[in-house]
């Protein structure tokens, strides 16, 4: 009859592997520590540095890197271009644009009051507005309120910054023989200056008080950041199908060049610096799993003078090498993802701990561990039981 050695279950792998560990409390908690601090400074650098990047990113927003603006040009025979009534309406239909606005030259003049002289208007434009203008550039209020479905159809204006200092603190103003309503002063526009110095009407009150003719003037969209060029690329035939020669279409941002370029350079440092925090893992793993094949090599001689194979001696010690690892990694990630979240919330940042850092952290460690204990796992295989017996 020929004898086989038993086959042991995963279950009985990982017990096995467990009472190795349980028999060293202080040193497995002292390597786990060791493995938990490298995973931990390895999450708290990547999340900190993508809170950091997160909060980079929204300062860079508010400065228009994904805003492109559409506007008539010149026709062939060098006049004035107009866009069709539907531009917006079909900008709107471009997959990666997230938002849409527009405003129209309404033409006509504003003063501050009926007795003001007919070539007095202070430089100022009147435009018809939509109501997500705000939205879409990004603009606030200085005071009052913005056009609303109850005010958009009534002569009630809006202030661009530069228009109310020019107009002064006054409750109406005088268009086309109208007094109109100031509801609201809006703040400096940064992405829009235009507007600094515009009169904003709602579009049907534009419509049914000023014979505006609801062409838009001026389109504003804004694009997903990775989208921006592509959809610069459409926008003028979207926007005008038969005659997308006489539609200018802005640039984008030189913001968004520095935005990637940063992106760039913080996944570089990311990258760098994780996989020097693995490797000192890794190597606090390995230089453990040695020093216990060194100190049990009683223990691997009595398993196999009772029948132990070398595949079981093997298998013991991988497996003590994975949970070691896995328990250090899991610790670490905790402890990275908690010191990101207070870093973040004392610097006013949104806490960003990508997923990749989440469930990366632990399964490197375990592919590190199993590299790292691979080695001591052979050497104590290949021990020949009469040797590890005496030399213990």
């Amino acid at each position: 009859m020929t004898l086989r050695p038993a086959r042991l279950r995963v279950s009985d792998q990982l017990r096995l592997g467990g009472v190795g560990l349980r028999a060293r409390p202080l040193r497995a908690f002292l390597s786990a520590l060791g493995i938990a601090i490298g995973i931990a400074a390895m999450t708290a650098v990547v999340g900190i540095s993508s809170s950091s990047r997160a909060e980079l990113d929204r300062a860079l927003d508010a400065l228009g890197t994904n805003m492109l603006t559409v506007a008539p040009g010149d026709t062939m025979f060098g006049g004035d271009a107009t866009l069709p009534d539907e531009a917006l309406t079909m900008i709107e239909r471009i997959g990666p644009v997230t938002s849409a606005t527009a405003t129209g030259s309404v033409g006509t003049r504003v003063y501050r009051n009926d007795r003001i002289p007919e070539g007095e208007t202070g430089g100022l434009a009147l435009l018809a507005a939509r109501l997500d203008l705000l939205e879409t550039v990004g603009a606030g209020l200085a005071h009052g309120s913005w056009l609303n479905a109850a005010t958009d159809d009534y002569p009630v204006v809006v202030l661009g910054a530069t228009a109310a200092q020019r107009l002064g603190d006054v409750p109406t103003i005088w268009i086309d023989g109208r007094a109109y309503t100031v509801a609201g002063v809006l703040e400096k526009v940064l992405l829009a200056p235009e507007l600094n110095s515009a009169v904003l009407v709602g579009w049907p009150a534009a419509e049914s008080y000023l014979d505006f003719d609801g062409h838009p003037t001026t389109v504003y969209t804004r694009a997903v950041p990775a989208k921006v060029e592509a959809v610069r690329a459409v926008l003028a035939a979207t926007a005008n199908p038969e005659s997308p020669d006489e539609v200018q279409v802005s640039r984008p941002s030189d913001a968004l060049a520095a935005q990637r370029a940063t992106d760039r350079a913080f996944t570089a440092l990311l990258l760098g610096l994780g996989a020097v925090a693995l490797l000192v893992g890794g190597i606090g793993v390995a230089n453990t799993m040695v020093i216990s094949v060194l100190e049990r090599r009683a223990e691997i001689g009595l398993r196999r003078s009772l029948g132990a194979t070398r595949g079981q001696i093997r298998t013991q010690f991988v497996t003590e090498s994975l949970l070691l690892s896995l328990l250090g990694g899991l610790s670490g990630v905790l402890g990275g993802a908690a010191v990101t979240a207070v870093h973040a919330g004392t610097q006013g940042w949104p806490a960003v701990v990508p997923l990749w850092a989440l469930a990366g952290g632990p399964a490197a460690t375990l592919v590190i561990g199993a590299a790292a204990g691979l080695y001591p796992a052979v050497r104590a295989a290949r021990s020949a039981p009469t040797e590890a017996l005496s030399a213990a």
